[in-house]
Order: structure tokens, then C-alpha cells, then sequence
């Protein structure tokens, strides 16, 4: 199992890992939309903590299994290439919502904020790939600074219940209310709690098994780590966060949806600490090469973008879109284009 995987192999398990992952993604919304009403947390935060961190431990592995391989630039890609694809997936839950645009419906202060944290999270990274390449006990300082600004920026998100600004209300808004739960979320919560926890260790064991696929790709072929990191690992990594999105949607649960995807990608900036720690050449942030560079550029711009949109709050848009989801799209696709070449 620690053997090189063969190209053909590595394709065989990249999409049983894929559909594999589809498939437990669906029920997990189904979860962690039942799970937000009974802990009270409500959609916003349980999705983007506990929900986003489910959703995002497929990307923790591939990161830290890509680093301790040796594969640094995989690592790198993987991690900021899964959150590009990831707020991709704002369009694809948008198209699945045929009431508003998706970010007017679902416009939160808790939405807006993880957005700024993320921003922030992603200007750090980029900060630390620039300053000194220096470690302390094989740790870089700035993936200290990114856990210490996203427990700060957690406790300021979990503070904001009564806010100075809040989103205007209006018949295409969709609060955030206690839904009736069918009859197979009337389980014991601690069997919720358990089959959220199975999920999780699926995605886990997809996580490791996309890695493994993606380093037989890499040497079987003249791609670039960067590429294969944002087009392949990237793109299955977002799939829990894509899945659940759209699946939550479907059940209303537009909140749950966004918070899903702009929380699940901050702890996505975390997975660069994870591959820094596995990584023992050196510091993982100056590892990254011009691709890698510019895939945290062009998260970085994305991020931007959906904030606009929650902030804008178009009702309709273009393409039966918000302007931001056709932004997204265009700029996702420039991304990999210049990535190919």
C-alpha cells in the first residue's frame, strides 16, 4: 500500500474515492442540518465549524499525507486549490435554488464575517511564503498566526449576536428557523452523532486514498504538481463541501449551505499548518512555486468576490445567477487554463 500506484490504478481509485465521497456528502447534510436545530448553534456557525471541518477533513489528509511524502508543492496546491474549487461550489448550490440569487437569500452577519476571516487567513499565507524562511521546531511562525487568527476570528463570529449591522429582511430572505424533522432525523441525537462521525471517517479514508492517486498521476504523467493539485485534489476535495451544498439547498437550508463553504474553506487555509507540520525539508509556505502562488492569488480574488455578493444581495442576476456566481466561474476557469500552460 506504501508502493507507488500505478496510472490506471490511480485513476480507478480517484473516481471510486469521488462517487464514494458524493454519496456520503448527500447524508451529511441531511445531518448537519438536523444536528444545527437540536444544538441550537444554528445553521451559520455548526456549518461552518463542526459541518466545514467534516467537509474538510478528506483535504486535511491529502495535505498531510502529500507533505510527509515529499511533495511539498502538491501539499500547497492541494490545500489552495480545494478552496478555489470550493467557492465554485456557491454556483453550483445557486443553481439549485431557483427562488433569488442564493447569496441574497442567504445573506448573514456570520456568513459576512467568515468571508473577512478567510480573506484574512489567505493574506497571512501569503505573507508567510514572503517573509524569512525560518522555522521554530520545524514549525514556520506564520502557521502559529494562522490557528491564533481563526480561534480569535471564531470567538468574534460566536460574539456577533447582537450586531450593529444586519441584513435587511426581505420575502426572498430565508431565515434561519428550527425546521420539522422527518421521521429518519427522529433518532436518538446520539445516533446522529454517530453516523456524522462514520461520514467523517469515510471522507477521511477517500482523503488518503485522492493522495495516494494523485502522487500515481503526478509521476505517471508531464503534469504540473500545481495543476494536479488544483484540478484533480482540489477539485475532490470540494466535493463534500459542493455536495452538501446543494443537498442543503434542496432542503431549504440556505444558511447551512454558504456557511458550509466559506467555513469549510478557512479551515481549508488550516490545512496548510497540518502539511508545515508534516513537512520536515522545511517550511511548507516556501515551498510554493509560481503556481502555488498564484492559486492563493486566485482564492484570494474568489473570496472577494462571494463577499460582494452577500454584501450586493442581487436578486437576480446574470445567467439566472448573481454577477458573482458568472465572476467566480470566469475566474476559476482563467485559473486552470494558466495553471495548464
Amino acid at each position: 500500500m506504501t508502493d507507488q500506484w500505478s496510472l490506471t490504478w490511480s485513476v480507478v481509485a480517484l473516481l471510486s474515492a469521488g462517487a464514494l465521497t458524493v454519496l456520503s456528502s448527500v447524508r451529511l447534510a441531511t445531518l448537519g442540518d438536523v444536528l444545527a436545530d437540536r444544538t441550537g448553534w444554528g445553521e451559520a456557525v455548526f456549518g461552518a465549524v463542526l459541518f466545514g471541518l467534516v467537509t474538510s477533513l478528506s483535504g486535511i489528509v491529502m495535505t498531510g499525507v502529500s507533505a510527509a511524502d515529499d511533495q511539498p508543492q502538491l501539499a500547497y496546491g492541494n490545500a489552495v486549490g480545494g478552496i478555489a474549487a470550493q467557492t465554485l461550489a456557491v454556483v453550483a448550490a445557486d443553481a439549485f435554488y431557483r427562488r433569488a440569487n442564493l447569496e441574497h437569500a442567504a445573506a448573514s452577519l456570520q456568513n459576512i464575517l467568515f468571508g473577512c476571516l478567510l480573506t484574512g487567513l489567505l493574506g497571512v499565507t501569503l505573507m508567510a511564503t514572503f517573509s524569512p524562511d525560518v522555522t521554530l521546531l520545524g514549525v514556520h511562525p506564520g502557521s502559529v498566526v494562522l490557528v491564533l487568527l481563526y480561534a480569535g476570528g471564531l470567538r468574534l463570529i460566536h460574539s456577533s449576536e447582537v450586531p450593529m449591522w444586519r441584513a435587511v429582511r426581505t420575502q426572498e430572505t430565508v431565515p434561519d428557523v428550527p425546521q420539522e424533522e422527518g421521521r429518519a432525523e427522529e433518532r436518538h441525537g446520539r445516533l446522529l452523532w454517530a453516523e456524522f462521525l462514520g461520514i467523517a471517517l469515510v471522507v477521511v479514508v477517500g482523503g488518503w486514498v485522492v493522495t495516494r492517486s494523485a502522487e500515481g498521476v503526478l509521476s505517471g504523467t508531464d503534469l504540473k504538481p500545481g495543476l494536479v493539485g488544483a484540478g484533480i485534489m482540489g477539485v475532490i476535495n470540494a466535493l463534500p463541501e459542493t455536495v452538501t451544498a446543494i443537498a442543503a439547498v434542496r432542503r431549504g437550508a440556505v444558511t447551512l449551505a454558504v456557511a458550509a463553504i466559506i467555513g469549510g474553506n478557512c479551515l481549508d487555509v488550516l490545512n496548510l499548518v497540518v502539511g508545515d507540520l508534516a513537512y520536515t525539508q522545511g517550511s511548507l509556505f516556501h515551498s510554493a512555486g509560481r503556481d502555488e502562488l498564484f492559486l492563493t492569488s486566485a482564492a484570494l480574488v474568489m473570496t472577494a468576490v462571494v463577499l460582494g455578493g452577500l454584501l450586493v444581495r442581487q436578486r437576480r442576476g446574470w445567467f439566472r445567477l448573481g454577477f458573482d456566481g458568472t465572476v467566480l466561474v470566469v475566474i476559476y476557469a482563467t485559473t486552470l487554463v494558466t495553471l495548464a500552460f
